[in-house]
């Protein structure tokens, strides 16, 4: 860290285990944290996801526990929370399926591309700390199992997706706003069609 102003930290679980990821996130934050002081550095970014405090699985949880770290540290910073990646929605829908069906939460989601993210992350690195949480998301927001059926379509995948109120998301619960912003938020520029037209692969 000797020289550096800013850290970015962009660091993910190798693992979804609860215990791993909370263990991940706790050690890997307190190390970056502990050279960042003496080092002397300006500002501390970290990217987390809308919604941690609002959704109980273990994943959440790990990003929760990054948060305090970072907050208690006492070194300037800026958490980005960002809603789930347009990249992502192939792993969501598979975690979602059931022999040839996904049953996902009629809640409300509002992914976001990657390219959105990337822009964002480097103008806060560049700007001076907020000591705060800004959140981002992308410009479309529709109910999760319409967004992902939408996906599914685009990427020619037959499977159904089946609107499913008693379905989990990665474990835990969700309610009608727990993975969208519910205060002020930046929005991205590429929605869903624009990203595949960008994208005919679906990513």
């Amino acid at each position: 860290m000797a020289g550096a102003q800013v850290v970015i930290d962009l660091t993910n679980s190798p693992s979804f285990e609860d215990r791993a990821v909370l263990e991940f996130f706790e050690t890997s934050g307190r190390n970056l944290l502990t050279v960042e002081a003496p080092a002397d550095v300006r500002h501390h970014v970290a990217l987390s996801i809308v919604g941690i405090d609002r959704t109980d699985n273990g994943y959440f949880r790990g990003k929760v526990a990054q948060e305090k770290l970072i907050v208690a540290s006492g070194i300037p910073y800026t958490i980005i929370r960002a809603t789930q990646f347009l990249e992502f929605l192939g792993g969501i829908a598979d975690s979602s399926v059931a022999g040839n069906v996904a049953r996902l939460p009629p809640v409300l989601f509002q992914p976001i591309a990657a390219d959105d993210v990337a822009l964002v992350v480097a103008e806060i690195a560049l700007a001076a700390p907020r000591n705060g949480i800004v959140e981002i998301a992308g410009p479309e927001r529709a109910p999760f199992h319409e967004i992902v059926a939408r996906y599914l379509k685009g990427v020619g995948d037959p499977r159904e997706v089946v609107r499913d109120p008693e379905a989990q998301y990665w474990g835990g619960r969700v309610t009608e706003h727990s993975l969208v912003p519910v205060g002020e938020a930046r929005l991205g520029r590429i929605g869903l069609d624009e990203w595949f037209r960008r994208s005919p692969a679906g990513g």
